[in-house]
């Protein structure tokens, strides 16, 4: 691969996805890229960027895609799952005990481990989220891995990563070599191809936002611009967990990290001055006034 090849290879994937490669990252491309190349039928990585250049846009998506396929497996790290358990869910089923409904976002959620297992989660919750509606959305660059999640099916070696045995055995049917989710907790997850470097408005407000081990890529102005955007889409007593090797701190003062919780954190709510009360309206029962806001 050339340095120019290099060049344009970082600057294409920085633009679609937001990966931003160092100079020396050479190795990571060839690895990736050179059996993409060959099922395309083409000799080297030189050839694919000429092909690319030729206004390929469905061999761009394959090489984005190939780039970012990150790995995930059931319950990641630990830590952020006993925050949602033990932090997170307390406060929110207490918050909404009135509407009873919660939103939960995964952001870069690959193959499906990470809401599943926010899935399964709930599900051991039992009776403390009952009659509560619960929509899990997750959402990734990657139409190949979200087809792979929307499926549930994993391997003998994927469910030993992180997996417990008992919710193996409780939530999954094996199937010769394979292992399928049941079918009610895949219902509990909504899938979405989106790319975060574009406008997620749409989406909605969300209660819990995941967006773990994907904005590490990233180069600072990109984080800030996603950190802001991530600040209007949760909820201004919800919550925001990140990746171990992640943080806000330095970056943004739309989040502020929850005390005591490595790598959760909450909207920093700028509370405007109380409105001035006009004389009638103060006049009022208490519950009226507020209900008439």
């Amino acid at each position: 691969m050339t340095p120019p090849d290099y060049e344009y290879l970082r600057k294409l994937l920085k633009d679609h996805s937001g990966l931003d490669l160092s100079s020396d990252k050479q190795y990571l491309i060839e690895s990736r890229l050179l059996p993409l190349s060959r099922k395309a039928g083409l000799s080297d990585i030189g050839e694919l960027v000429q092909k690319m250049k030729g206004g390929s846009a469905g061999l761009t998506t394959q090489v984005v895609e190939a780039m970012t396929t990150n790995e995930t497996f059931f319950f990641r790290d630990k830590v952020p799952f006993e925050h949602f358990r033990n932090t997170v869910m307390p406060e929110i089923l207490q918050a909404r005990a009135g509407r009873k409904s919660m939103r939960i976002w995964c952001a870069a959620g690959s193959t499906g481990q990470e809401p599943y297992s926010l899935a399964m989660c709930l599900k051991e919750m039992g009776a403390a989220i009952a009659g509560f509606r619960v929509e899990i959305l997750a959402t990734d660059l990657s139409q190949e891995v979200l087809e792979k999640s929307r499926a549930g099916i994993y391997s003998q070696f994927e469910v030993q990563r992180g997996l417990p045995i008992q919710l193996l055995v409780k939530y999954f049917k094996q199937t010769g070599e394979l292992w399928q989710i049941n079918p009610d907790i895949r219902a509990m997850v909504a899938h979405r191809q989106l790319n975060l470097l574009h406008d997620f408005s749409p989406l909605g407000v969300f209660d819990v936002i995941f967006c773990r081990n994907v904005l590490i890529y990233f180069d600072q102005d990109t984080k800030i611009n996603i950190f802001n955007r991530l600040a209007k889409a949760t909820e201004p007593d919800g919550f925001l967990a990140l990746g171990a090797a992640e943080t806000v701190v330095g970056l943004t003062e739309a989040f502020k990290p929850y005390p005591e919780r490595r790598g959760l954190y909450r909207p920093n709510v700028v509370r405007a001055a109380p409105a001035r009360i006009p004389a009638v309206a103060a006049a009022m029962p208490r519950a009226v006034a507020i209900g008439a806001l």
